[in-house]
């Protein structure tokens, strides 16, 4: 295993305290030392990082992964991928997910069944660079759906598992277990961006959740939920779902019951996708498109909740449906920001959610998300300081250093500009 020392590293840890001088220790795959101060450390035989003042911090996490999604303007375009292209795009997404200082990935859903799951396993047995994930099933969704194409004289295929009434429900869920996910995704509401059942709209039945989650519980997996109606997101919470995303449109009652479960439930406002349409979506999406379908609405809603979430201690993850034509692969960190921007998250807040947050997602909040002894060296070295200036976190270029389980994947540090705390 690589042995490194990283030297005079401004050390931001995950914790949300300020950042420190230190050194830092990685052996084994771990993280052995942290040295605090400006004293050196001593660490024969390993090979040295100047760091020159710069801030080492611990690997993004995307906690609302689509690996499989790429380019995609409507969601039926994911259905029209053969499976074949769609491995080698599923492979690439991963190489740039890491490339970006993703290091994990939690993945919300996958667009065929087991495309997350080869990746993932690939990935393991380190035949492919890529983060650590956690596989998802595809969108398990009912009738009229978010994820149901389908015309009545003519089957389309989408990203949905179409089934209806309990028992279709279990059945899917142990077909998913069975091949190999880690994850399941229900789609209890409808969505805006959809061609059928509106955001507003509560399309999944009581039984048909409370199925999914006992099934899926029972196999040891989570469930990830899509709930952008009020009554969508007190259904996810009443049958015990772990993962529920959006939110926007969460009521009082909603709210108070998020609250009650916080210390077992993630909240993801996978923002990204709302942002890019209404700015990013030309010449696919029209600005006033954007504003017609609500799009402003989804942000004015989501600040509002997830400030009240925020102040209620909900833990909320970075990223999401990054992967569409408004929202490509690469850019998920682009989160950051929008959650400073438009959510009201400090920049510390908001990188908490991408590292700390992060590490608890992927059920490894022991020993992932932080620099601490003892955790997995998954570790980013940025030529600068993101506090300051978290649209820097977008650009690769800025990840001097990306080393993920303790190997370097990139190390590009002799490229650091020195900072003035360090010339001093």
């Amino acid at each position: 295993m690589t042995r490194v020392v990283f030297r005079n590293a401004s050390v931001w840890d995950g914790s949300g305290a300020p950042a420190y001088p230190a050194d830092v220790l990685v052996d084994g795959g771990r993280i052995r030392t942290v040295a605090k101060g400006k004293g050196q450390l001593a660490a024969e035989g390993a090979q040295e990082i100047a760091c020159h003042g710069l801030t080492l911090m611990p690997g993004l996490v995307e906690g609302h992964a689509h690996i499989s999604f790429g380019g995609a303007v409507n969601d039926s375009d994911l259905g029209n991928i053969p499976p074949e292209e769609h491995v080698l795009l599923t492979m690439r997404n991963a190489k740039t997910l890491l490339d970006h200082g993703f290091t994990s990935a939690y993945s919300a859903a996958t667009s065929k069944l087991r495309l997350d799951v080869v990746i993932r396993n690939e990935v393991n047995a380190g035949r492919l660079p890529g983060p650590r994930i956690r596989a998802a099933s595809p969108e398990i969704t009912v009738t009229a759906g978010l994820g149901d194409e389908r015309k009545n004289h003519m089957y389309y295929e989408s990203f949905g598992m179409i089934a209806d009434g309990p028992e279709e429900i279990a059945k899917v869920v142990r077909l998913c277990c069975r091949e190999g996910i880690d994850n399941i995704k229900i789609n209890i509401s409808g969505d805006d961006l959809g061609p059928l059942a509106r955001g507003g709209v509560t399309t999944m039945r009581e039984a048909e959740v409370r199925m999914a989650v006992e099934v899926a519980h029972d196999f040891g997996k989570k469930v990830n939920a899509h709930c952008r109606a009020a009554k969508s997101v007190k259904r996810a919470v009443k049958c015990g779902v772990d993962v529920i995303y959006h939110c926007e449109s969460a009521d009082d009652e909603a709210l108070d019951m998020l609250e009650s479960v916080k210390d077992h439930v993630f909240v993801g406002p996978a923002i990204g996708i709302i942002y890019g349409t209404i700015y990013d979506g030309e010449p696919h999406f029209s600005k006033e498109f954007a504003l017609s379908i609500g799009m402003q609405r989804v942000i004015d809603d989501s600040r509002k909740v997830y400030s009240e979430l925020r102040k209620r201690g909900v833990r909320a993850v970075i990223g999401g449906d990054y992967g569409f034509i408004q929202s490509p692969q690469g850019t998920n960190a682009k989160d950051l920001k929008h959650f400073v921007d438009l959510l009201g998250y400090s920049p510390s807040e908001a990188m908490v959610c991408a590292t700390r947050y992060g590490g608890e997602i992927m059920q490894m909040g022991h020993e992932l998300g932080q620099v601490k002894e003892g955790f997995i060296a998954d570790l980013l070295l940025v030529n600068g300081d993101p506090l300051q200036d978290l649209a820097m976190m977008v650009d690769e270029n800025n990840l001097l250093v990306i080393m993920k389980d303790g190997q370097l994947y990139k190390d590009n540090s002799k490229a650091a500009k020195v900072s003035k705390q360090a010339a001093e």
